[in-house]
């Protein structure tokens, strides 16, 4: 019986927001999406929160990211981090020039 080349399993892509830092290689992306309402059939904002791996710690709050599912983490990681798409603009903090 000849070995039967296994198909690679979709594995569902997210894009989202970094909200917190959850620990070590840990953080909290949270994803918005809009969802018609069946009763008004208006748009209503939906937002889900999800723990993923940060293997190299790279990832700050604010910043967008894009991230996979994979196998079982830990109790609540089943994503994995894939690419930062854009870094939090850090503000600077404003000099006091009468002050001086």
């Amino acid at each position: 019986m000849a070995d039967k080349p296994v198909a690679s399993r979709h594995r569902s892509l997210e894009v989202g927001q970094v909200v917190s830092r959850a620990g070590n290689k840990t953080i909290v992306v949270e994803v918005a999406r809009q969802v018609p309402h069946p009763l008004y059939e208006r748009y209503v904002h939906r937002r889900k929160r999800f723990h993923v791996h940060d293997e190299k710690n790279e990832c700050q709050v604010g910043d967008w990211v894009r991230f996979a599912e994979c196998r079982p983490l830990s109790r609540h990681k089943r994503w994995r981090l894939r690419e930062v798409v854009q870094k939090a603009v850090m503000a600077l903090p404003e000099i006091d020039s009468a002050a001086s």
